[in-house]
């Protein structure tokens, strides 16, 4: 039974047993990171201020009835994964007192985000009843975990968990790594690059989660009219919409016909009823917002219709004309008003009209798209990146793979500059890894340990090439009973009589890569610094293993 139908059967089974509505609650953790990049700068500003700063406004908008509750990590302790703490468990008018905890924390550790969601999913009781958390991170995962993974079994287990990610000045490939939370648990990943669009994420996904409803009372009989009956439509002269996915919020309004308090929001085709009074009603789809202030009179039926002067934006990212969707693309669309979305493989969502920058980006191609949109209309385009794939590895020797993980990738550019240097395109580690290029000739460039090569290869739109470095190199073992420093130096010496330093630990026993050649390993043992030296000659594709007395 997949995750969603257990979800419908467990409800249904709550339901048929009679179980109160209070059990189905929703209600919410935001976990903070407190790691120590959370002191990079946005503007000139720490982001742990700006993160401050934004939660203290944000929660002084929540409803006093919402059940929220603050975990953090990486706030304790340096380097350690398990630094996960909940500050403030969930309940009723904690807006006050989560503001107050994320102000005393420190931001020194690491980013465990994945164990830390998990312990907040389980703190909440996900696998009995409906749970939401929302994470604020500024990092991916650093503690050997797969947060993919995670929200397909946090999806599964959970009657009805839904986690919502919010990157805080991530990358497009740092937010890829961590929109998979959100996107497998039916949440929402929202990227934010300064502080008004942390301010925004976080009211979208704090105060416009789904209120709880009330315990079930009898029902009086039933009410004919409505005296609210909104609606929504993309232009003036286009059709209202159907339930698609709109919003509308509520506001109590202020005198001078700002918005005050907040009050509720509801979803799709609503209509239903309010107390006589005035209100400052946000309609939104997707990215495209109408504001209206409604008077609701006793007696009357209001029916404000929004407008949104707004379009449908449908893109497809795709490597190579007739290739597969790109689900790892990252779509980073820019819109009237100073907004900045982004989505990933493809989207299908209402924007403000006019000029909309489309950028798509896989790997390190990346294509931008000016479009023109109209109210009332739907622009659906394929944007092709127009990249190949390369995969890289090294060889100590023809036939002889490099497996180990410490193996170092750098590709750069094959032209030089006019001072020699060529331009770095991306790098990586291990084997087999894959990269997407934007076509053209390359440089490969491969390190193990004191072992380093090049070579060349060329790119081709909607092509595998296989790019490999053979290093000439061999494994020396040292081992020195003893010792306290191994230095391996190069046999011959230079012009001056020195030799030149290769590799060196500080233990009494150590492994290398090495390329072919001559080579001098020198021990350092006891207090007096006495110093011994064997020499060693390294065979590329061989293992040699040497004793220094």
């Amino acid at each position: 039974m997949t995750g969603r139908l257990r979800k419908y059967a467990l409800a249904a089974a709550m339901a048929a047993c009679g179980i109160a509505s209070a059990h189905a609650a929703d209600r919410t953790i935001v976990v903070l990171d407190g790691s120590g990049s959370m002191w990079g700068q946005i503007d000139g500003r720490p982001k742990l201020e700006i993160a401050r700063e934004t939660m203290r406004a944000v929660l002084g908008t929540i409803p006093a009835d919402m059940e929220l509750g603050l975990m953090a990590y990486g706030h304790r302790q340096k380097g350690v994964c398990s630094d996960i703490e909940l500050v403030v468990p969930p309940a009723a008018g904690t807006g006050a007192a989560i503001a107050a905890a994320a102000d005393k924390m420190r931001f020194l550790g690491m980013t465990p985000l994945s164990d830390a969601v998990r312990q907040a999913a389980e703190a909440l009781r996900y696998t009995e009843q409906k749970a939401t958390v929302i994470l604020i991170t500024d990092g991916i995962e650093t503690c050997n975990a797969d947060p993919c993974a995670l929200g397909k079994s946090l999806e599964e287990a959970g009657v009805d968990f839904t986690a919502h990610v919010v990157g805080f000045g991530l990358s497009a490939d740092e937010g890829r790594q961590v929109a998979c939370l959100a996107e497998n648990t039916g949440g929402k990943y929202l990227q934010a690059s300064d502080a008004a669009q942390l301010k925004d994420a976080l009211a979208e996904t704090v105060i416009s989660e789904p209120r709880p409803e009330p315990t079930p009372q009898p029902a009086p009989e039933p009410v004919a009219e409505f005296n609210i009956v909104p609606s929504m439509a993309l232009s003036a002269d286009s059709p209202d919409l159907g339930d698609e996915g709109q919003t509308y919020v509520f506001h109590l309004a202020n005198p001078d016909g700002t918005r005050g308090e907040y009050h509720s929001t509801d979803y799709g085709k609503w209509r239903g009823n309010r107390d006589p009074g005035r209100y400052v009603i946000e309609g939104k789809l997707d990215h495209a917002v109408q504001e209206q202030v409604v008077d609701i009179e006793a007696g009357k039926v209001a029916a404000p219709r929004f407008v949104l002067d707004a379009g449908r934006l449908v893109i497809r990212a795709r490597s190579s004309e007739g290739s597969p969707i790109a689900s790892g693309a990252a779509i980073n669309v820019k819109y009237p008003g100073d907004g900045n979305t982004t989505y990933y493989g493809e989207m299908k969502a209402a924007f403000p009209a006019g000029d909309l920058d489309v950028t798509v980006k896989l790997g390190e191609g990346s294509v931008t798209e000016r479009i023109a949109l109209r109210a009332g209309e739907t622009v659906d385009r394929d944007i092709v990146v127009g990249v190949g794939e390369a995969v890289t590895n090294a060889f100590y020797v023809e036939g002889m793979k490099v497996d180990a993980g410490g193996l170092a990738v750098r590709i750069f550019k094959a032209a030089k500059r006019i001072d020699g240097t060529r331009e770095d395109v991306t790098y990586g580690y291990g084997p087999d890894t894959r990269y997407s290029l934007p076509p053209g000739d390359y440089v490969l460039h491969a390190r193990m340990d004191a072992a380093e090569a090049e070579a060349p290869f060329t790119v081709k739109v909607a092509e595998l090439t296989e790019a490999k470095v053979v290093l000439n190199a061999g494994v020396l073992h040292i081992a020195a009973p003893g010792a306290k420093e191994l230095r391996v130096y190069k046999a011959a010496k230079d012009i001056q009589g020195n030799r030149v330093n290769v590799a060196y630990a500080y233990e009494a026993e150590y492994q290398t890569t090495l390329g072919a050649g001559d080579f001098v390993v020198v021990a350092t043992r006891g207090d007096d610094n006495r110093l011994t030296e064997v020499p060693v000659t390294i065979k590329a594709g061989e293992r040699t293993e040497i004793t220094v007395p």
